[in-house]
């Protein structure tokens, strides 16, 4: 039997990817030359790891979701995180920025343990995420969806809020941050519309435009170019990279193999919850256990 036409796409976008798009700062050029001579398996230790995972598992009922050993995420670089359906990519994610609760395990981020945080707290201390499903909060504008990711807002306090001089000139500095993320992200024109209103490729620049205004060390972003059109994926395919010219760094959950290929300095690729394979891209792409585990087995003997 014939396979489908987009079985037939990835394989051959795995096979054949060409690699990175080129880092522009000098930042974002020493973080992909720091893998250089890494060794392509799983678990392998990085030079400068921003975040380190140690034996996390989380099972529901017969099911073993996520099920890692050891992972380390280099600091200022763009590892991509891939694997089939059900793989556990978005539930490492859960478990890694609190939003879930490992059954056992320990993680550190920036050399402090962050396990049993609250994902409120694990943002502030610079480790955020984006969600698949947007979380744009529909019956609000642009910018009050913007002004709301603001972090430690002193009129958030009860009694302060009741003295305006006293939360006033953060107020001004959180929108003046907002302005120009929102043109940075385009989205200036919209700054005052209901966020229901933004088309879906709209909202995911807003959740990615509202991430940042916590000046996160570390953005995780959950498949940010699924359901987006071919032209504004393009645009958000700069975001991201800007995002390492800054010196963050990035990991993201993405199935279109093209940009994986095109963006990474790293791969790390799940299989039933663990990490069976991790490598530049170039490499990845040519591991059996890839190609067994993300296009089928019976894809293997074809390739």
């Amino acid at each position: 039997m014939a396979d489908e036409p987009e079985v037939v796409a990835q394989r051959e976008a795995l096979v054949e990817g060409e690699g990175t798009l080129a880092p522009t700062s000098d930042v974002a050029v020493a973080a992909h030359h720091a893998l250089d001579g890494v060794e392509p398996r799983p678990g392998v230790a990085k030079p400068d790891p921003i975040l380190v995972v140690d034996g996390l598992r989380r099972r529901f009922g017969g099911l073993v979701a996520v099920d890692v050993e050891h992972l380390e995420i280099s600091r200022g670089a763009i590892t991509a995180l891939i694997g089939p359906n059900g793989a556990g990519k978005s539930t490492l994610f859960n478990l890694l920025t609190g939003f879930d609760t490992p059954d056992h395990g320990t993680w550190t981020f920036d050399g402090t343990p962050i396990g049993g945080k609250r994902a409120d707290q694990i943002a502030r201390r610079g480790l955020v995420r984006s969600f698949q499903l947007t979380k744009a909060l529909s019956r609000l504008t642009v910018m009050q969806n913007m002004m709301l990711a603001g972090s430690e807002q002193v009129g958030e306090h009860f009694l302060s809020a009741l003295l305006p001089r006293r939360w006033r000139h953060q107020e001004q500095e959180l929108e003046r941050q907002a302005d120009e993320l929102l043109v940075r992200f385009r989205l200036d024109h919209m700054r005052d519309e209901l966020a229901g209103t933004l088309s879906g490729g709209q909202r995911k620049l807003l959740d990615m435009a509202r991430a940042l205004m916590t000046d996160p060390k570390l953005v995780c972003l959950d498949e940010p170019m699924a359901g987006v059109n071919p032209a504004l994926t393009q645009s958000l395919l700069g975001h991201v990279t800007g995002l390492r010219d800054l010196g963050m760094t990035v990991v993201f959950v993405e199935h279109d193999i093209d940009v994986v290929m095109t963006i990474s300095d790293w791969v790390v690729v799940l299989g039933e919850g663990c990490v069976i394979a991790e490598g530049r891209p170039q490499s990845v792409a040519r591991d059996p256990r890839v190609i067994e585990a993300y296009l089928g087995s019976d894809t293997e003997d074809e390739l």
